[in-house]
C-alpha cells in the first residue's frame, strides 16, 4: 500500500492545507468509486476497490490530528511497540493532577474539578506550543528522524493526558465534562 502522502500527491507534513486535502479525497472518491468500473474485469475492479479503501484510510488518518502525527512518527519508525517512555520529568509534573483526580473520585468538588480541568487545558497548550516549531520546521527526507523526538514525546504526552481526561469525566457531571 502506497504511503498516504503520496496517495495523495502532497508533501508529508504535520500541518498539511485540510481543504486542499478533502478536495484531493473528493476527486478520487468520484475517481475509484466501484460503481463506475462494473463493467471493468474482476482483477480491474479488485484494483479499483483496493483504491477506494486506501482513499478512505489516507482521509481518514490524514484529516485526524492525532492520526496524522502517529502516522508521520510510524513512518519514520518513532513508534516502536513497547518502546514508548514518557520522560520522568512529565510524571512528576502529572502526579499533583492524579492526586487531585483520586481526590475528586472519594469527594467531589466542584472548584477542585474546574481548576484540574484548566491545569490540564494549560499543560495541552503548553505542550503544543513548544513542540510547533519542531513540526512546521519538519521537511521530509531533509529533517532527520532524530529531529522528531520532541514531537514523539509531544504525542506520548498527549495520549497520557487524554487518560487523565477520561478519567477526570468518569466521575464529573456530563454538563462539566473536560475536552
Amino acid at each position: 500500500m502506497m504511503n498516504h502522502f503520496d496517495f495523495f500527491q502532497i508533501p508529508v507534513s504535520f500541518f498539511p492545507d485540510l481543504a486542499d486535502l478533502k478536495q484531493r479525497f473528493l476527486k478520487n472518491s468520484k475517481r475509484f468509486h466501484p460503481d463506475f468500473h462494473t463493467l471493468e474485469s474482476e482483477e480491474k475492479q479488485a484494483e479499483i476497490l483496493e483504491l477506494s479503501t486506501q482513499n478512505n484510510e489516507a482521509y481518514l488518518t490524514l484529516s485526524d490530528f492525532d492520526k496524522r502525527l502517529r502516522y508521520i512518527l510510524e513512518t519514520k519508525g518513532l513508534l516502536a511497540e513497547g518502546k514508548q517512555e514518557l520522560p520522568q520529568d512529565f510524571l512528576m509534573d502529572m502526579m499533583d493532577i492524579n492526586e487531585a483526580i483520586m481526590e475528586l473520585e472519594f469527594d467531589f468538588d466542584e472548584a477542585v474539578f474546574q481548576a484540574t480541568s484548566a491545569k490540564m487545558q494549560q499543560v495541552e497548550a503548553e505542550m503544543l506550543e513548544a513542540v510547533k516549531p519542531a513540526m512546521e520546521g519538519f521537511q521530509d527526507g531533509i529533517t532527520p528522524a532524530t529531529a522528531l523526538e520532541p514531537v514523539k514525546d509531544f504525542y506520548l504526552k498527549q495520549r497520557y493526558i487524554w487518560r487523565i481526561k477520561e478519567n477526570l469525566n468518569r466521575f464529573a457531571p456530563a454538563s462539566m465534562e473536560v475536552r
